[in-house]
């Protein structure tokens, strides 16, 4: 029977091993997220969620399988290559990273009540991206944030978070730019934690958590240069 951890404040950052997990991948819970829980977790393949109820807790997850996009597997539908034809969007890098965020938090999907991106989250994903290590992409259209997604970025892979879109394609041509740094740069794969049709049409796949573990090792592992983000 799996077990699920407390992760207390006063005790020195740390996660146990992934496998440990209970059949929904559920590693372990936390009143706090905080820089240094949050990169060891994406370090270690876990990644958090916030469960809402009498007391909300910070939920950390390492599902298997794990849904990933090989950059090398990514396909451009009709659409999309006419959107990117176009050039309609103006794409920039981390230019409002906490907007892009909270645009991500008040994007309506389907089945979801309510935004696991809550304030804190936002406050402390705000001080990874001043620490050059979550970056957002945004698609802009007269001026206006009308797209975007947003990750962390460690060794030579990209774990994706969120989303949005408020133009059709806008969202699909921040992530075809993502790919395209992901190819210029060698990354390994772009994390997309959980199957959705979405970004299966896109080329994403699913692979048994250990393999992804190991494969997060080797690219967590392999030094990529510093990128300049804001020049992507």
């Amino acid at each position: 029977m799996s077990k699920v951890y407390f992760l207390d404040d006063s005790d020195p950052v740390w996660f146990p091993d992934p496998a440990l997990s209970d059949k929904e991948g559920l590693v372990a819970v936390s009143e706090t997220l905080t820089t240094d829980r949050l990169v060891l977790a994406y370090q270690k393949g876990i990644f958090p969620w916030l469960k809402m109820g009498e007391y909300p807790l910070w939920h950390w997850f390492s599902p298997d399988p794990r849904f990933l996009l090989f950059p090398k597997n990514f396909k451009v539908s009709r659409s999309l290559k006419k959107a990117l034809k176009e050039k309609k969007f103006e794409i920039r890098t981390n230019r409002n990273f906490q907007l892009t965020m909270e645009s991500c938090a008040q994007s309506q999907r389907p089945g979801q009540e309510s935004t696991w991106i809550e304030k804190d989250m936002i406050v402390d994903y705000c001080k990874l991206n001043q620490m050059g290590i979550a970056h957002s992409i945004e698609a802009y259209y007269n001026d206006e944030l009308v797209g975007g997604l947003y990750g962390l970025c460690l060794g030579k892979s990209f774990f994706g978070e969120s989303m949005f879109y408020k133009m059709p394609e806008a969202s699909k041509v921040c992530f075809a730019k993502l790919v395209d740094v992901a190819l210029e740069n060698n990354f390994h794969f772009i994390d997309c934690q959980v199957p959705t049709p979405h970004l299966e049409k896109l080329g994403a796949s699913q692979i048994p958590r250990a393999d992804f573990l190991s494969k997060l090792h080797n690219s967590i592992t392999d030094q990529t240069k510093n990128l300049n983000w804001r020049m992507v």
